[in-house]
């Protein structure tokens, strides 16, 4: 594989916790404002935004849709197993995501 593969997973990685941690912030820091309790907030708020990061980081769901249909029909399977592996680069970054706000907040999820 590609040195510019391996720069995708790690982007994808990344564009995935930061999404969740942030959004987590952020929606802690809302609650906050607005007088609720921002510890459980930001614990919710992680569990909500678990997908949207996933699907964030591989940049919408149309692009993995077409890869997975080139690879199953056009018989491209290695754009395939490369489409596999940035979900599971997106979900490893939700997982340590949710594993550090988890520390944070000590709490589980």
């Amino acid at each position: 594989m590609e040195e510019r593969f391996y720069a995708a997973l790690i982007t994808c990685f990344f564009i995935s916790f930061g999404v969740l941690i942030g959004g987590s912030v952020f929606g802690s820091l809302s609650a906050y404002i607005t007088g609720e309790p921002p510890i459980s907030e930001m614990m919710s708020s992680a569990q909500r935004l678990r997908i949207w990061a996933i699907v964030a980081a591989i940049g919408g769901t149309f692009d993995a849709i077409s890869t997975f249909e080139r690879g199953i029909f056009e018989s491209s399977t290695i754009d395939l197993v490369k489409q596999i592996m940035l979900i599971i680069a997106a979900m490893g970054g939700v997982k340590a995501g949710i594993l550090i706000i988890s520390w944070v907040t000590q709490g589980e999820l």
